[in-house]
């Protein structure tokens, strides 16, 4: 249900600004996004519908929470719609709306960590397409998904503020756009905004201290 193809927003004035701006040069090198990151962080998440807070154990999941780190300090997920959201089961986001930057890391991909958490309600686990394969989807979990633990779906933090702000986003198209994957990573945020318009997106993902 989570795995996705490798070839794999709202009507803010502010997202539509954050995706019309040109991207940090860095996100179309994924290979120079390489620090380390803390052994614990936080993300605020400024959305369409509020703001959320993702707080990070690298203990967790050192893998995923390093692509994480570097990602947000990229400002990678400025902009970035939420796609998939199913209610009582996950919010799932993490292609760029930019066509290019979402190529570059297509094939971005970190190695799998071990399952040490498990995927309870507010917890965030990268979505993959099988072994080794992660890149930059994620998915905050929005009931408990502990069935996802034996499958190889390892979170790495939680939203530990603003859960109300994560159940709100717009849920209307179920699983719909999942399937279109290719389209978005080729299209970008302008696929979304004609097929899908009602989707919330992400305005600024900064980290804070």
């Amino acid at each position: 249900m989570l795995r996705l193809s490798l070839a794999a927003l709202g009507a803010a004035l502010a997202v539509a600004a954050t995706a019309g701006a040109a991207p940090p040069p860095s996100l179309l090198h994924p290979s120079s996004l390489k620090a380390k990151a803390p052994a614990v962080y936080s993300v605020a998440f400024t959305t369409t519908k509020g703001t959320f807070v993702v707080t990070v154990h690298r203990a967790l999941a050192p893998h995923g929470a390093d692509r994480f780190y570097n990602l947000v300090r990229a400002k990678f997920f400025d902009g970035v719609t939420f796609f998939r959201v199913v209610k009582g089961f996950v919010v799932q986001f993490g292609i760029s709306g930019t066509p290019k930057v979402a190529a570059a890391w297509q094939t971005a991909v970190i190695p799998d960590d071990p399952v040490k958490g498990s995927n309870a309600r507010s917890t965030i686990t990268y979505a993959d397409a099988g072994p080794n394969t992660r890149t930059t989807q994620v998915f905050v979990n929005l009931g408990n998904n502990a069935q996802l633990d034996s499958k190889g779906f390892a979170p790495f933090g939680s939203v530990t503020k603003g859960m109300n702000v994560v159940d709100k986003l717009y849920g209307g198209y179920g699983d719909q756009p999942t399937g279109d994957q290719q389209q978005i990573t080729q299209q970008g945020n302008a696929f979304l905004k004609k097929h899908f318009p009602k989707l919330d997106s992400i305005v600024t993902a900064r980290l804070v201290s």
